[in-house]
């Protein structure tokens, strides 16, 4: 059940970074094309407005890459065996969830900072912007507990569970 959760919501995720990217655009087109010609005049909010988007699509784009397990890695083995795969995923992933964990903790600090603040320009409440950090951080946690408790089976000689995928599957794994 649990994986199945996961699986919907890496699913949503996904789809929420492809939304927050073609909503991108609209806002940076507007920029261009006003900066540039004379054919519509300077619209001031496009700046804030991508800038909202962007910084969405950058967390989203963590999320998605840490389900995926391509965010935070960098191979340095030369080809092992599936366990010592799993313990060398298993260590890098506890650097991970140290930041999963700041990210949520002063995450919130950060969006109840902005809580009752506007932006001065598209006059949009502030938690907005400041709401894809704590996010990400659960976002982290969640995935990072799935991954591990897979990669604790492996390292302990056990067969992972059907749902999960064995490990010279996972994209950027140590193969």
């Amino acid at each position: 059940m649990f994986r199945k959760i996961s699986r919907w919501y890496a699913t949503l995720l996904s789809w929420l970074l492809a939304a927050s990217v073609a909503i991108l655009i609209f806002p940076v087109s507007l920029q261009i094309f006003s900066r540039y010609t004379a054919l519509i005049p300077s619209y001031i909010w496009t700046e804030e407005m991508a800038r909202f988007f962007f910084i969405w699509s950058i967390m989203i784009g963590a999320m998605v890459g840490i389900r995926e397990g391509t965010h935070f890695v960098v191979d340095l083995w030369p080809p092992l065996n599936a366990r010592l795969q799993a313990v060398i995923r298993l260590v890098a992933a506890v650097f991970v969830l140290v930041f999963a964990f700041v990210f949520l903790w002063w995450g919130i600090d950060f969006t109840r900072f902005a809580f009752n603040r506007l932006s001065e320009l598209a006059e949009l409440p502030l938690w907005y912007i400041h709401v894809p950090w704590p996010l990400a951080g659960a976002t982290w946690i969640l995935f990072l507990g799935e991954q591990m408790w897979d990669d604790l089976r492996t390292a302990a000689g056990k067969r992972p569970p059907p749902a999960a995928r064995p490990a010279d599957e996972i994209p950027g794994s140590i193969t």
